[in-house]
C-alpha cells in the first residue's frame, strides 16, 4: 500500500512513494460521532450489497482490481483521514490528491463511479463516497479468497484534497523501518500495525522500472543485482523485467509463487527469502523487532493473519472520519457539491 510506481491498474496493493520523507505529518483524530454497520438500514436498504454487487462484477472479470480498490481506500485515508478526497478531481485553484506523484498509478476510480451512479438512482444524496470506498476494498479482497472485515458506516466526504499532502504523506517504497514506523505512528498505528499492513503486498503488480533498478543496476555489484535479494528471484524478474526502455512499463507481480492475485500469507515468506520487491518489504527484517513480527506471522495459521489483517483494515477505516453535519454527501465522487 506504499506510494510509488508499485501500480495497481488494479495493481498493488497498499501503496507506497519514492518519498522518504515521514516528517511534518499530523495525526487525524476521530470525530465523535460513531460509525455503525448499519448506518444506511433505513434510508437506503441495499445500499450495501448494491456496492458489493458492482465490485464482485468488476473483480469477476478481473482479479487485478482488488488490489487497484484495496489501494484506493489505503491511500484515501492516509491523506485527510477516510474522507473520499483521493477520488476529487484538480481544479483551477489547485492540484488534488490523485495528481500527486504516488496517485499517479492509482486505479478503481471507474468503479466507485459505477456504484455511486447506482446508489443515487435508488438513494439519492444518502451514501458517501467515502463508505463507498471502505466497502470496496473489503469486498474486493474477500471475493478473491482473503479475509473480510466489519466496516461500520456514515462516514461523510470532505471537500479539500490536496496533491502536495499525498506528496509529503504517503509512505514510500525506499523507506527503511524506523521511517516507516514514524509513518505509520503519525496516523495512530503501531509497528505490528506495520508489519500486518505490509502483507497487502500479497496482491498486485508493479511496473518494472520500480525493481530494474535491484535487478541490473545496483551501486557496487559485480553483476547489477541488489546482493541482498535471493538469485532465484533475480532471474525470475529478469526474465519478465529485461534491462531495455521498452520493458520499462511492463507490468511484474509483488508475489508471483501463486499468480500474484491470491491474498494469503505467502508475502512473508517472500520478505524472510529476500524474495520481496520493495526496499520498504525489505525493511520489515532489518531490526528484531520487525524480524520477530514477521516470523510470527509466517509461522502462523492464516486464519490468524486474516483476522489480524481485518482488524488492521477496519481500524484504517476509522482514520479522521466525517461524521454527523461534518463534510457532505457528494453526488458525484470526483467533484464536491
Amino acid at each position: 500500500m506504499y506510494k510509488g510506481r508499485h501500480t495497481s491498474v488494479a495493481y498493488k496493493a497498499l501503496g507506497c512513494s519514492a518519498s522518504q520523507h515521514a516528517s511534518h505529518i499530523e495525526p487525524i483524530h476521530n470525530s465523535i460521532f460513531a460509525l455503525v454497520e448499519s448506518f444506511y438500514d433505513r434510508t437506503c436498504p441495499g445500499g450495501v450489497a448494491a456496492v458489493r454487487n458492482v465490485v464482485q462484477n468488476t473483480v469477476r472479470k478481473d482479479r487485478r482490481f482488488a488490489a487497484g480498490l484495496l489501494r484506493l481506500h489505503f491511500h484515501d485515508c492516509w491523506i485527510r483521514g477516510c474522507d473520499g478526497s483521493v477520488l476529487l478531481n484538480s481544479n483551477p485553484r489547485g492540484s488534488a490528491e490523485k495528481d500527486a506523484q504516488p496517485n499517479l498509478t492509482l486505479q478503481g476510480f471507474a468503479v466507485i463511479d459505477q456504484a455511486k451512479a447506482a446508489l443515487e438512482r435508488t438513494c439519492p444524496g444518502v451514501f458517501s463516497c467515502a463508505d463507498i470506498l471502505a466497502l470496496a476494498a473489503r469486498d474486493a479482497v474477500s471475493f478473491i479468497g482473503g479475509p473480510r472485515w466489519r466496516v461500520p458506516l456514515g462516514r461523510r466526504d470532505g471537500t479539500v484534497s490536496r496533491a502536495s499532502e499525498a506528496n509529503a504523506q504517503l509512505p514510500g517504497t525506499s523507506m527503511g523501518f524506523r521511517a516507516l514506523a514514524s509513518n505509520f505512528a503519525a496516523k495512530g498505528f503501531n509497528e505490528n500495525d506495520l508489519v500486518i499492513l505490509s502483507g497487502a503486498h500479497t496482491i498486485g503488480l508493479t511496473h518494472c522500472n520500480a525493481i530494474t533498478p535491484r535487478l541490473y543496476n545496483f551501486p557496487g555489484s559485480r553483476d547489477g543485482a541488489d546482493p541482498y535479494l535471493n538469485k532465484t528471484f533475480v532471474s525470475e524478474k529478469r526474465r519478465v523485467c529485461p534491462n531495455t526502455r521498452a520493458a520499462a512499463n511492463n507490468f511484474v507481480n509483488l508475489d508471483s509463487s501463486r499468480g500474484g492475485q491470491t491474498f494469503d500469507k505467502n508475502y512473508y515468506e517472500n520478505v524472510l527469502n529476500h524474495k520481496a520487491t520493495f526496499r520498504s518489504d525489505d525493511a520489515l527484517i532489518s531490526v528484531t523487532r520487525g524480524l520477530n513480527l514477521v516470523r510470527s506471522i509466517f509461522t502462523s495459521p492464516q486464519s490468524q493473519f486474516f483476522s489480524q489483517f481485518g482488524t488492521a483494515m477496519e481500524k484504517m477505516g476509522r482514520i479522521g472520519v466525517l461524521t454527523g453535519r461534518n463534510g457532505q454527501i457528494r453526488r458525484t465522487c470526483s467533484r464536491t457539491n
